[in-house]
């Protein structure tokens, strides 16, 4: 019986292997150049979304959303923490 089981967990090791491999290999690589600027980007226009529509008492950016406007701000910015979890 034991003979039955260990090709099975030398596959299932191999295959292991075979994804920490791959993983390991996509950890090592750099983010391309326009990434950081994107992300913190996103971070920015949301915050200044928000501010905007505070400041201008809810005439701006988009008048006819009204209190959505700050969903919207937070959305673009949670945009930005989201890819702050791909940054290498």
């Amino acid at each position: 019986m034991a003979r039955d089981k260990a090709p099975t967990n030398e596959v299932a090791r191999r295959s292991r292997d075979i994804q920490r491999s791959a993983s390991d290999d996509s950890a090592k690589n750099p983010n391309p150049v326009w990434f950081k600027p994107v992300m913190f980007g996103f971070m920015l226009v949301g915050l200044l979304w928000i501010i905007v529509f505070y400041v201008s008492q809810g005439v701006f950016p988009i008048p006819d959303l009204g209190s959505w406007n700050i969903l919207i701000g937070f959305g673009i910015a949670f945009i930005g923490f989201i890819m702050t979890t791909r940054w290498r």
